[in-house]
């Protein structure tokens, strides 16, 4: 299933994507799953279960964040071996954790936002995991049980601000500079997602292309580890980290400006599109 959170006219809820059109929850199910997030908590066995609600053409909805309030989103850093070496890092010896607000997300169609703070608006396309089931101390070969699906993310980093000490959140928390969406694929459709492409494109132009297998902490090992230090609840996200071709590293530096079109997509999940606008 392509699970997503949408607002119809103004009013915030949430479906399954069918083709067209989205199939929205049932009124028994709102009652009971306000959202998504709620939703994932009630269990794989039970989700087909409550879209018996009216079918709303895509054309109609705008997309929110998959998941809109998430208890925690932790986003992981230097975890391609490419944008290690363009990075000058070492490989990390174990996963490079930062933790990004929810009100710093949009979702899909939604604009990111340069800040009126800075020009180093910088693209990060990436897989995101999002927690369907509960659990602390999660073995790696358990992990999957507890995801409930994959979605498209652009950790839109400002990238001068990332650089201000060695902790990164100032960068990676700025109103309207995390796309996330459009919807999530439930783990039934992927079972490996290391068997994923993903390629950002900014203007059309592919600026990061990657199998998700080139990951140095794949997904079991990233459930793992941050179900050591956390308890990971259902609607959790892990961003699991970025390819290299960010624009921080190209010469002359690449930066998202007004008017720019970027694009995350991940083969069997589908395309994050974001129009970029300046702070007014």
């Amino acid at each position: 299933m392509r699970l997503a959170s949408i607002s119809v006219a103004g009013k915030a809820t949430y479906g399954v994507v069918e083709g067209d059109v989205v199939r929205t929850a049932g009124a028994d199910a709102l009652a009971r799953h306000p959202d998504l997030k709620s939703a994932l908590a009630a269990g794989p066995d039970r989700l087909a279960g409550l879209f018996s609600g009216e079918e709303i053409p895509l054309a109609q909805v705008q997309f929110l964040p998959v998941i809109p309030n998430p208890d925690k989103i932790l986003c992981i850093g230097i975890n391609y071996a490419s944008h290690i070496a363009e990075t000058g890092r070492p490989a990390p010896p174990k996963p490079v954790v930062f933790m990004r607000c929810a009100n710093s997300q949009v979702g899909a169609g939604q604009p990111m936002v340069r800040p009126l703070d800075s020009e180093q608006l910088d693209y990060e396309g990436e897989l995101a995991v999002v927690i369907g089931r509960r659990g602390r101390r999660i073995a790696a070969g358990d992990a999957f049980a507890h995801v409930a699906g994959y979605a498209c993310y652009n950790d839109g980093s400002i990238r001068d601000f990332q650089r201000h000490s060695s902790q990164f959140g100032p960068g990676k928390n700025f109103p309207g500079t995390g796309a996330f969406g459009p919807w999530l694929v439930t783990t039934d459709e992927i079972p490996d997602p290391s068997t994923l492409t993903l390629v950002t494109r900014l203007n059309g132009n592919v600026v990061q292309q990657a199998p998700v297998s080139d990951l140095v902490f794949d997904v079991p090992a990233l459930v793992a580890y941050c179900s050591t230090f956390t308890v990971l609840e259902p609607g959790d996200v892990i961003v699991t980290g970025t390819t290299g071709g960010v624009g921080a590293f190209r010469e002359p530096p690449l930066w998202m400006k007004h008017g720019d079109i970027v694009e995350v997509e991940i083969s069997g999940i589908g395309i994050l599109r974001n129009p970029v606008i300046a702070e007014g």
